[in-house]
C-alpha cells in the first residue's frame, strides 16, 4: 500500500515518513546531526506522532539517540507476557527488543501500525521474519557490536575449565581449602576449535592465538583465517583434533543437537566443551552424560533450549527437566545468557550504524541497510534544495509485471533516482520524484495503493 496521509493511520490505509534534521546515510559513519539546512525537513507526519516502545532495557545511548528525534519513547526493563505484549504493540510504530520477547504471527497479526522491528542483539529467531516481511514490516539487527564481549567470555571460559576456578571457588567459599594440580593446564599450545567462524567465531580466534593456543574451525562455506588458524573440512575432524571446542552458530534446523551424543564421543577424551551461541546446539542431557563418565572434563554454557523470561530464581527442572542435574556438576559454568552483557556492547548496539540509527533511518528515509527480512535498498536523502520532491516507497510481491504497473503510475511524474531490488517473494522499490504538489501525491497514493501487489507502501514528502 502506498501513503501520503498528513497523520499515521492503521496499516491498510496508509504508512508515512517522518520529518528529520538529520541522520548518517552510511552505515558505517558517526551518528551526528547535521546541521537542519543540510537536509530536507520530511512530511507529511510529525516526528512526535511516532511511538517507540522499548522492551527488555534497552541501553541509554539508543532510547536517548530515538527520543531525539522527536518519537515518543516508552520502555521497559523487562519483557512482556504475550497478552500485554499484545496490548502494547496494537499501536506502536516502532518496536525495539532483544532475545526474550517472541514476536511471533500472532502478536505481530495485532501490531496494525507497526512498521519496523530493531533487534538488540545478534539473533532473530525470536522475531517472525517471514511474516514480518509479508506484512511490510523491516526488521534490523546488531549482528557484531556485541562479539568482543562474548569472545572474551569464552576466552576467560578457556582458562577457568583448564584450571577449575570455579570449583575452587566454590569450595573457598564452603570453607574447604583444596590446592591441587592434577587436571589443571595452561592452555598455551592447546587446540582450540571454533565452530562457526563468523564476528564472534573469528574474533575469538585472534584472541586465543595471543594467547599462545592453536586454532582450527569448522564453517559450512571456505571463509579466510585469521592468523595462522586452520580451516578443517568436517565438524568430525575439529571435534577429533580440539582440546576445547566453542560454538558460534546461528539457531537452524541444520545446527539443532549439532553436538549430540555422537559428536560428544568422538572428542578428546578430557576435552573441554563452550556453547555460547543458541541453547538448541547442544544436546545438554548428552552432555550430562558426557560429563559424569569423563568424557568430557568440563563445559561451560550461557545458553540453554528454554530461558525465564526475567531474573529470578527459575532455573530449575520445571524449566528444563535436567537443570538440577547439570547443576550437580563438576567444573561446569553455567551462565545467565550474559555473553553479550557488557556496557561496551550495549551501547554499541544503540548507536548509529547498529539498531537504533537502522531504525531511524528507515522510519525517516526508507532506507533498508542492514534489514535481515527485506531487500537492502536506500537512495540520497532529499535536501532543502529539493523543493515539492516526493520519496515514494514499495514494497510489493516478487512477481513479473509489478514494475511495469508501478512505473505506469510514475511515468507521468519526473523519477529523478529509483532503486528495486527483491529478496525471495518480497521486493522493494524506492523512487525520488520531484515537481509535485499535494493533489498529485493524493493520486499517486491512490493509484499505488489501488495495485492488488503491494504489501505496504508509503510516501516521504518534500
Amino acid at each position: 500500500m502506498a501513503s501520503a496521509a498528513q497523520d499515521i493511520a492503521p496499516r491498510g490505509l496508509s504508512r508515512t515518513v517522518s520529518n528529520s534534521l538529520g541522520s548518517s546515510a552510511s552505515p558505517t559513519s558517526t551518528f551526528h546531526f547535521p546541521p537542519p539546512r543540510s537536509r530536507k525537513q520530511l512530511k507529511p507526519f510529525a516526528t512526535e506522532d511516532i511511538k517507540i516502545l522499548l522492551l527488555e532495557n534497552v541501553n541509554q545511548t539508543g532510547q536517548d539517540i530515538l527520543a531525539q528525534q522527536g518519537y515518543q519513547v516508552e520502555s521497559f526493563k523487562s519483557s512482556l507476557p504475550e497478552e500485554q505484549l499484545i496490548e502494547k504493540i496494537r499501536d506502536v510504530h516502532a518496536i525495539g527488543i532483544r532475545s526474550k520477547t517472541k514476536l511471533t504471527a500472532k502478536v505481530l497479526r495485532e501490531a496494525k501500525n507497526l512498521i519496523v522491528i530493531g533487534c538488540f542483539c545478534i539473533g532473530t529467531n525470536q522475531v517472525d521474519l517471514d511474516y514480518a516481511a509479508k506484512h511490510g514490516i523491516a526488521v534490523f539487527n546488531s549482528p557484531f557490536s556485541n562479539s568482543r564481549s562474548v569472545a572474551e567470555l569464552v576466552i576467560g571460559e578457556v582458562i577457568a575449565l583448564a584450571r577449575q576456578l570455579c570449583d575452587r571457588s566454590n569450595e573457598m567459599h564452603k570453607g574447604t581449602w583444596n590446592k591441587v594440580s592434577n587436571k589443571c593446564w595452561e592452555i598455551r599450545g592447546k587446540v582450540l576449535g571454533i565452530i562457526g567462524y563468523g564476528h564472534i567465531g573469528s574474533q575469538l580466534s585472534v584472541l586465543a592465538e595471543s594467547m599462545g593456543m592453536q586454532v582450527i574451525y569448522y564453517d559450512v562455506v571456505n571463509l579466510m583465517a585469521l592468523g595462522t588458524a586452520k580451516q578443517v573440512p568436517t565438524l568430525a575432524d575439529l571435534l577429533r583434533d580440539a582440546d576445547f571446542v566453542t560454538c558460534h552458530v546461528p539457531e537452524l534446523p541444520e545446527t539443532k543437537d549439532m553436538v549430540g551424543p555422537k559428536e560428544l564421543e568422538q572428542m578428546k577424551t578430557g576435552s573441554y566443551l563452550i556453547n555460547a551461541s543458541r541453547g538448541s546446539v547442544v544436546d545438554i542431557p548428552a552432555l550430562i552424560d558426557a560429563m559424569r563418565t569423563g568424557k568430557i572434563a568440563g563445559a561451560a554454557l550461557d545458553v540453554y533450549p528454554s530461558e525465564p523470561a526475567g531474573n529470578g530464581d527459575y532455573f530449575m527442572n520445571d524449566l528444563n527437566f535436567w537443570a538440577e542435574d547439570l547443576r550437580s556438576l563438576n567444573n561446569i559454568i553455567l551462565t545467565p545468557h550474559i555473553g553479550g552483557s557488557t556496557d561496551e556492547a550495549q551501547s554499541a548496539i544503540g548507536i548509529e550504524g547498529t539498531v537504533a540509527g537502522s531504525l531511524v533511518r528507515y522510519i525517516n528515509e526508507g532506507t533498508t541497510l542492514g534489514a535481515v527480512n527485506l531487500p537492502e535498498v536506500t537512495l540520497r536523502s532529499l535536501t532543502l534544495d529539493e523543493p515539492n520532491h516526493v520519496r515514494v516507497i514499495y514494497i510489493h510481491h516478487n512477481v513479473p509485471g509489478v514494475l511495469r504497473k508501478v512505473n505506469a503510475i510514475l511515468g507521468d511524474h519526473n523519477v529523478d533516482k529509483q532503486m528495486t531490488d527483491s529478496r525471495g517473494e518480497v521486493a522493494y522499490l524506492m523512487a525520488d520524484i520531484s515537481d509535485v504538489n499535494q493533489g498529485e501525491i493524493k493520486d499517486l497514493f491512490e493509484s499505488l495503493e489501488a495495485l492488488s501487489c503491494g504489501f505496504r507502501n508509503s510516501e516521504q514528502d518534500g
